[in-house]
């Protein structure tokens, strides 16, 4: 990729696609050197007339090991769910963990890596909104790489978690001013599955993010219901992969069209 993200940045800016506010809470010091993995694949080496940009950020922190199998069978049945429509070859993937980044950055699905045991390893704490702010910056840079090049982009985000924020230098209020930013245009859908600890209102976090009500899934901590948490994501991915025309009827109406 020849333009820096910073770069990249400061196209979106120009064309209204980003605020200034948004890029002073993106653009931090050392974001060219974070993010240079995540952007994975050249846009000259993916031939599709139209792209979709699906994001997974997935919690890893500690309390999660009890959910470890469950939550990587999730994220590969959307992976799964994807490999199986028509548009598969305009369709890259960037999986993030909570707690050590970007799995292999931006790649078509049929090379992406789905999580495994290698892959997806517990640890950490639970820096939710640091990581998020990555992944909206990562994906904000590589839209605007490929509208650089003229091809129309479409993207869908799933932020998942089973606890609130604990380990950030970045406010909710700082993800807000980017979410907001995002799901202001017709071509960003941003959505957050908070999985029950017993005690954290996940509504409010991710309300507290910006995620529109329509786009937060709140399933219970059993393997039943976190796996029909993603398969309802999984559907919505495929319907936005599917057709550019009905990306602001899928965005309004969130999980439940």
């Amino acid at each position: 990729m020849s333009d820096s993200i910073t770069d990249l940045f400061a196209d979106a800016v120009d064309e209204g696609a980003l605020t200034k506010a948004s890029l002073r809470v993106l653009a931090t010091p050392d974001i060219n050197t974070k993010l240079q993995a995540a952007m994975g694949v050249d846009v000259d080496n993916v031939m599709a007339s139209e792209v979709v940009l699906v994001n997974i950020l997935m919690d890893n922190s500690v309390s999660m090991g009890p959910m470890k199998a469950t939550a990587m069978d999730g994220q590969n049945e959307v992976v799964d769910a994807l490999l199986a429509t028509k548009e598969v070859d305009g369709v890259l993937m960037l999986s993030t963990l909570l707690n050590g980044g970007a799995v292999g950055g931006y790649q078509p699905l049929d090379t992406s890596s789905k999580l495994d045991a290698k892959t997806y390893r517990i640890t950490g704490n639970t820096p939710l909104y640091e990581r998020t702010v990555d992944v909206l910056a990562a994906m904000v840079a590589k839209t605007q790489a490929f509208v650089n090049g003229g091809v129309p982009v479409r993207t869908i985000t799933l932020i998942v978690t089973d606890g609130g924020d604990n380990a950030s230098r970045h406010t909710s209020a700082d993800v807000k001013q980017v979410v907001t930013d995002l799901t202001r245009q017709e071509h960003h859908i941003i959505a957050g599955m908070g999985i029950d600890d017993g005690y954290t209102d996940f509504v409010d976090v991710f309300t507290g993010m910006g995620i529109p009500d329509q786009w937060i899934l709140t399933p219970g901590n059993s393997k039943s219901e976190i796996r029909a948490a993603f398969r309802v994501f999984s559907q919505s991915a495929v319907r936005v992969s599917q057709s550019a025309a009905s990306m602001s009827q899928v965005a309004l109406g969130g999980f439940g069209t």
